[in-house]
């Protein structure tokens, strides 16, 4: 496949054809050896990419990552027709199907006149999709390759769909002192750390579900505010000629308060 003028577009199919060749006799010696676990990660790296793209609200890197994510599909989709194990059309086949069913209100006589309403039958669609039966059974339809955190959340929301939830915040901030008291506990006896801790985020995961803050959100900007403040530290142990790791345990916390109060004002 020779290479085509910048005024010409490649299309998917060029894509496939590009895939086969790099997968062929002839091939690329690192392509031909790869299987749908080998790259598995490399999807994930991909989709995350495609959310910081998103994130810093760049057309141009979105571009690109939505094309590292679709090489990532048609690779997929390669592979899978190499092994007989399923088609092209196959993926895109089954995606079809499946949108027109979850969509009745526009493909077919069912009314939603509100996004809730559209969810609400999006999630009784799947499960009757999936032909999942308990409680239970949808719990571990959720995929295990998420976050743990989101996990955690998409399983208290299927508890709480069938009544099974907290009455108030305040019930679930109880709860929250009483798993941080046993991890305190675990840790002075040194047993069944990691279980408490586990019990402590999930928790505070459920406590961000009830107030309607979705905990990777939550989690991401803390992360932003923490990075931000060790910023500023650096910066303002520079100019006492030092650098932060040079620094005891109270110039760095007087350093700390400093910065929380400089980001505030710049806030």
């Amino acid at each position: 496949m020779q290479m085509k003028s910048s005024e010409e577009k490649y299309s998917i199919e060029d894509l496939r054809e590009i895939i086969g060749i790099l997968r062929g006799e002839n091939g690329c010696p690192w392509d031909k050896e790869q299987t749908h676990e080998s790259i598995r990660k490399s999807m994930l790296e991909e989709a995350y990419e495609v959310v910081d793209a998103i994130d810093k609200k760049s057309s141009t890197l979105l571009t690109e990552e939505l094309g590292d994510v679709l090489l990532q599909v048609v690779f997929h989709a390669t592979l899978g027709e190499e092994s007989n194990s399923f088609t092209w059309d196959d993926v895109t086949d089954g995606v079809c199907r499946k949108m027109i069913y979850r969509h009745p209100h526009v493909f077919g006589d069912i009314t939603a006149e509100t996004s809730d309403e559209v969810l609400a039958n999006w999630e009784q669609l799947k499960t009757v999709e999936k032909g999942n039966k308990s409680l239970s059974d949808q719990m571990e339809d959720i995929a295990k390759s998420l976050p743990e955190t989101e996990r955690a959340f998409k399983i208290q929301k299927k508890a709480a769909k069938i009544g099974f939830d907290w009455d108030t915040y305040e019930g679930i901030i109880d709860k929250l002192k009483e798993e941080t008291d046993e991890a305190f506990g675990a840790i002075s006896n040194n047993e069944n750390i990691e279980e408490e801790i586990g019990d402590v985020l999930f928790t505070a995961v459920n406590l961000a579900r009830f107030m309607k803050v979705d905990p990777e959100e939550a989690l991401k900007k803390s992360n932003q505010k923490f990075m931000a403040r060790i910023r500023i530290m650096e910066q303002e142990a520079e100019k006492t000629g030092k650098t932060i790791d040079e620094m005891n345990k109270q110039e760095l916390e007087n350093l700390w308060k400093m910065s929380k109060k400089i980001l505030a004002i710049a806030i």
